[in-house]
């Protein structure tokens, strides 16, 4: 497989994600756009270090950290996705206007 085809496929990762994250109102679509965004980037940093970087070991450090963010997003996001269903039994962003205030 080449940089550019694996590059391709990161960017159509980031534009599905942006996709999902944009027109998605449910939190558990927002946050798999979200992930999907990351793996895009994920995919790219791997591919540069894979296919240019010799194997360089910066590349696999720089994959972990954001696996290690991804993990992060994801606890967080689903403990305030299960904070705001408890409080306000809601499950999509339309029905959070109250925040704003």
């Amino acid at each position: 497989m080449t940089l550019a085809t694996l590059l391709i496929l990161a960017a159509a990762l980031i534009g599905i994600g942006l996709y999902g994250a944009f027109s998605q109102q449910s939190f558990v679509m927002l946050m798999m756009g979200l992930e999907l965004i990351l793996n895009g980037a994920m995919l790219a940093a791997v591919s540069f270090w894979a296919l240019t970087g010799g194997g360089a070991p910066e590349g696999q450090l720089l994959t972990i950290i954001v696996m290690a963010v991804m993990a992060i997003e994801m606890a967080m996001g689903f403990a305030l996705v299960i904070s705001v269903y408890r409080a306000k039994q809601a499950d999509m962003t339309e029905a959070l206007d109250g925040l704003k205030q």
